[in-house]
C-alpha cells in the first residue's frame, strides 16, 4: 500500500515538472499567446486625412460615414393615376360601403367615362444641393402623375426638372423653408476594384438602410436600358434591393460615386450603379433643358481583341472597330464604312469604344468632330457633322382631369343627407353635413384615409349642413392655406357612436 502511494507521488511530481518546463520553454521561444493591446493613439502630427473614415484596429468603422450621409438621403413616392374599364356583371361589393348606395359601377354604360385607378411605387434618392435638387433613377418616377419626396419626416411635392432614360437618371426639385443637407459628388473614374463603398436607400420600404461592400467591377454593360451603348455600370457587392433604386453609393470620403440602379435576382450581392461621372456630364442639361441632347454618329462599334487586331493588321488593340454604318447617318455621309477602325477623335486617342461614345455623346448636335481612321492599313481623317440621337422614349400625353362634383381639385363625389339615407343607415338625427360617395385616387383626401360613406360635418371649425355651405367654405379658403375637414365615420350596422377624425389638405 505504501509502495503504491509512493509511485503515485513520483508520477505526479514528474508531470508537474514537465508542465513547468514546457511553460518556461514556450516563454523563451515567444510562443505564449500575447494579449491584444488597445490601439495606440495617433501622434499629434499624423492626423487622418479630412473626409476619410478612421481605422479602428484593422477594420474601418462606417458609423461616422453613415451619420454624415443619412440626412441627405430621401425616399421617393411616385403616384400614377390611370383609367380602367368599369366592372361588368354583379358580384361582391368592392368596398364595405357599396351597400350604402348600391354598387357604384355595376356595368359600364355607353358613353360613361372609365373609372380611375391608382398605382403607388417608390424608391430612393439623395439631395445634391442646399436649395433642394434631388437625384433619383428615371425608372422610379417614369410615368408618375405625382412625385413626392420624403425627407426628415416631411413630405414635399417634387417637380420633375429633367429625365434621361438613356442613363436612367432623373432630377427633381423640392422647395424647403431652410437649406438642406446634401451629398457632394465625387470622382467615379478614380475608383478601383476593391475600394470600399456604402449604399444607402429604402429597400422594401425600410427607410435609411445602410449596406457596405466593395467595388466588384467597373464598366459593366447588362442590357438594362434601351440603348446599351451608354451603360457603364459600377458593379458592387454592397446589397442593393428593390427600393434602393436611385439611392447613393458613397466612398469613404462621403462623396457620391454612383447611383444604385439594379440588382441581379439570380445571384447574391451583385448590384449595379450608374457612375457619378455620367450624372455630372448630363446634370447641366437636366437643369437647363429638362432633357439631354447628344451628338450622333450613326455607327455600331466594338472593342478590338488580339485576334481581331491581327486580322485587321493592327499593331495593338487600341481603337473602335466599326461593324455597321446606319444608312443616311452622319457617319455614312462622311464616308465611313464597316471595317474602319477609329483611333482618334478630335486629336484624342481612342483606346476603346467607351472613349468614343463618351466623347461624341458629350458634343452638341450640329457640332463637327474630326475622326482619324485606319482602313486596310492606311490612315485618313474624316470630318463628321453630328446629328442628334433620338430620345429613348416619346413624351406621354398628360392625362385629362376627371371632373369632380362641385370642387374639382378635391376629387370628390358627395351628396347631402336625405331622410331616407339617415333612416337607412342609422345616422344621428342632429348630424348635418355631406356624405362622400366617391374619392378619386388623385384626391388629396385619398392619402388622408377618407373613404366612401364618410361624412364631412365641418370645414375649418365651421359646420357645413349641406353641399352649398361645404362648397362656399372650401372656396373661401385662400390658395396655399390648409383646410381642416372634420370627418365622421359610422358603422353601417348602426353600432357605436361613430369615429371622428380630421383630414388636412392644402388648397392649391
Amino acid at each position: 500500500m505504501s509502495h503504491g502511494r509512493s509511485r503515485q507521488t513520483l508520477t505526479f511530481s514528474m508531470l508537474a515538472a514537465a508542465v513547468v518546463f514546457g511553460v518556461v520553454l514556450a516563454g523563451g521561444l515567444d510562443l505564449t499567446p500575447v494579449g491584444m493591446a488597445a490601439p495606440q493613439p495617433a501622434e499629434s502630427g499624423a492626423a487622418p486625412e479630412r473626409g476619410t473614415i478612421p481605422l479602428t484596429g484593422q477594420l474601418p468603422s462606417f458609423a461616422d460615414l453613415a451619420e454624415r450621409a443619412l440626412p441627405a438621403v430621401v425616399s421617393i413616392d411616385a403616384q400614377t393615376i390611370g383609367r380602367a374599364e368599369g366592372r361588368g356583371g354583379s358580384g361582391a361589393p368592392s368596398s364595405p360601403f357599396d351597400f350604402f348606395f348600391g354598387p357604384q359601377n355595376p356595368r359600364r354604360q355607353p358613353g360613361e367615362s372609365p373609372r380611375e385607378f391608382r398605382s403607388d411605387s417608390g424608391g430612393s434618392g439623395f439631395v445634391i444641393s442646399a436649395d433642394g435638387y434631388v437625384i433619383t433613377n428615371n425608372h422610379v418616377i417614369d410615368g408618375a402623375t405625382k412625385v413626392r419626396v420624403r425627407l426628415d419626416g416631411r413630405l414635399y411635392d417634387a417637380e420633375v426638372k429633367g429625365t434621361d432614360p438613356a442613363t436612367d437618371l432623373a432630377l427633381l426639385k423640392i422647395e424647403a423653408s431652410e437649406p438642406l443637407d446634401f451629398l457632394p459628388l465625387g470622382d467615379s473614374d478614380s475608383l478601383r476594384v476593391g475600394d470600399y463603398v456604402m449604399a444607402i436607400g429604402n429597400p422594401l420600404l425600410l427607410d435609411h438602410t445602410v449596406t457596405v461592400g466593395v467595388v466588384s467591377a467597373k464598366g459593366r454593360s447588362i442590357g438594362l436600358t434601351a440603348d446599351a451603348s451608354f451603360e457603364n455600370f459600377i458593379q458592387t457587392d454592397a446589397a442593393i434591393n428593390r427600393g434602393n433604386s436611385g439611392g447613393p453609393l458613397v466612398n469613404l470620403r462621403g462623396e457620391v460615386v454612383g447611383i444604385a440602379t439594379a440588382m441581379n435576382w439570380g445571384a447574391e450581392n451583385i448590384g449595379f450603379a450608374v457612375p457619378v461621372s455620367t450624372l455630372k456630364a448630363i446634370l447641366p442639361q437636366l437643369r437647363e433643358k429638362g432633357r439631354v441632347s447628344r451628338g450622333y454618329l450613326g455607327v455600331n462599334i466594338q472593342n478590338l481583341d488580339f485576334d481581331r487586331a491581327q486580322a485587321f493588321g493592327l499593331a495593338d488593340t487600341a481603337g473602335a472597330l466599326v461593324t455597321e454604318v446606319t444608312p443616311d447617318s452622319p457617319a455614312e455621309k462622311a464616308g465611313l464604312r464597316h471595317g474602319d477602325v477609329i483611333v482618334e477623335v478630335d486629336g484624342r486617342r481612342v483606346e476603346s469604344t467607351r472613349d468614343l461614345i463618351d466623347y461624341v455623346a458629350a458634343q452638341a448636335p450640329g457640332e463637327k468632330v474630326r475622326l482619324a481612321i485606319l482602313r486596310e492599313g492606311d490612315r485618313s481623317n474624316r470630318e463628321v457633322l453630328l446629328g442628334e440621337r433620338s430620345a429613348a422614349n416619346a413624351e406621354a400625353e398628360e392625362p385629362e382631369d376627371d371632373a369632380g362634383s362641385g370642387i374639382e381639385w378635391l376629387g370628390l363625389e358627395y351628396q347631402e343627407i336625405t331622410p331616407g339615407l339617415r333612416q337607412n343607415h342609422g345616422l344621428p338625427a342632429d348630424l348635418e353635413g355631406i356624405v362622400i360617395r366617391q374619392v378619386a385616387p388623385s384626391s388629396p383626401l385619398y392619402d388622408e384615409g377618407v373613404v366612401p360613406g364618410d361624412l364631412i360635418s365641418e370645414v375649418n371649425g365651421t359646420p357645413v349642413g349641406d353641399a352649398r355651405a361645404f362648397e362656399q367654405a372650401v372656396g373661401a379658403a385662400p390658395s396655399g392655406s390648409y383646410l381642416r375637414l372634420y370627418v365622421r365615420r359610422f358603422d353601417p350596422r348602426g353600432r357605436g357612436d361613430g369615429l371622428g377624425f380630421f383630414a388636412i389638405v392644402r388648397v392649391p
